[in-house]
């Protein structure tokens, strides 16, 4: 059985999202089941390169794959290469990782979501199987995508074991982990935590503040016009996120989409109870019983719910216990990259 995979991601692989996390991992954990893998980077401008950075990309992945090597490429790159992969097809077993599909993300005009949505659905045509990281996303691609379940791997995201939230902080702290991107809908958070002003917290907002600077400065004027600048820290990317966690009260993180989530699950791991929106694959990681999911951009419910773990102590207890154990039975990513090298295996 061969066990060479050639794995092709765009820009930088230690880019601090959580989509270039999974990958780290799952890398990580198939070289540690024994597959030989050469990483190739793709290059800059996706998932919008220019005419140049994608012939480039295109000639520089051809030129590291001999006929029938096994390249997996990361979504985010693959889901405009669609005219690469229609050339290197019959010569290469092609394999896709999904973790949204493009024309999902926030904030895209409806000329550019339907652009990404026949070019990654044509680039989908011809792999030879995906890898998603929810039953949520799987489903859209089935249904919207036109691709057969039986091409499917559904491969959820490992949690790693870490010490329970210590909680009880004088004011609570709320924490909301995430890139400063409109898709997070940390503008949500802070009008949700504008009503709820009157009652004692702090919140800190942990993500990237580079990748949009223009959501980023939108933000920090929407803080600084609301009085509560003093209250709402952005403390910009940090390396030590479980660390974080174990320091909060409660996770609040409004995004108006989710391919998976992984801070959810690494919440749910450390046992905060969280409030979040009903929104992509937000509801099959986070449980009723654990947290408060409200529509998405719905600043007026989400601040009810914060009210209700801020001046209940009980029902924070309770849901923090739920968090706990619905957080005990996540996957390892020992478990997620079985998944993943039984199925390149399969495919071959």
């Amino acid at each position: 059985m061969n066990r060479n995979l050639i794995f092709a991601y765009p820009g930088d692989l230690e880019t601090r999202t959580g989509g270039y996390g999974y990958d780290r991992r799952v890398i990580a954990s198939l070289a540690e089941r024994g597959w030989n893998i050469e990483l190739v980077s793709l290059g800059e401008g996706f998932p919008t390169p220019s005419n140049a950075q994608l012939d480039d990309a295109g000639r520089h992945l051809s030129g590291k794959c001999r006929a029938g090597s096994l390249v997996m490429i990361d979504g985010l790159a693959f889901g405009v290469m669609n005219q690469w992969a229609a050339r290197e097809a019959k010569r290469l077993k092609i394999l896709a990782l999904v973790h949204h599909p493009l024309a999902l993300e926030t904030g895209l005009s409806e000329v550019r979501q339907q652009e990404f949505k026949a070019r990654e659905k044509a680039a989908l045509e011809h792999s030879r199987g995906v890898i998603v990281t929810s039953h949520a996303t799987a489903a859209e691609l089935a249904a919207n995508y036109q691709v057969p379940f039986e091409k499917i791997a559904v491969a959820t995201p490992g949690v790693d074991p870490a010490p329970l939230a210590v909680g009880g902080g004088d004011p609570p702290l709320i924490l909301s982990i995430g890139t400063l991107t409109r898709r997070k809908g940390h503008d949500v958070l802070i009008c949700a935590l504008e009503k709820v002003q009157g009652l004692p917290w702090i919140c800190r907002i942990v993500g990237s503040k580079t990748l949009d600077p223009g959501v980023t400065a939108a933000l920090e004027r929407q803080v600084a016009q609301s009085g509560l600048g003093d209250r709402i820290d952005f403390a910009g990317q940090l390396d030590d996120v479980r660390g974080e966690l174990a320091k909060a009260d409660i996770f609040a993180l409004a995004s108006r989409y989710e391919g998976y989530g992984m801070v959810f699950a690494e919440a749910l791991a450390q046992g905060l109870p969280i409030v979040a929106c009903a929104a992509g694959a937000v509801p099959d990681v986070v449980p009723e019983s654990a947290g408060f999911l409200v529509p998405p951009d719905d600043p007026e419910t989400f601040a009810a719910a914060l009210r209700r773990l801020l001046q209940e102590p009980e029902t924070r207890i309770a849901m923090a216990d739920a968090a706990a154990i619905a957080g005990a039975s996540l996957p390892s990513w020992k478990d997620t990259a079985t998944v993943i090298s039984d199925y390149l295996e399969a495919v071959q």
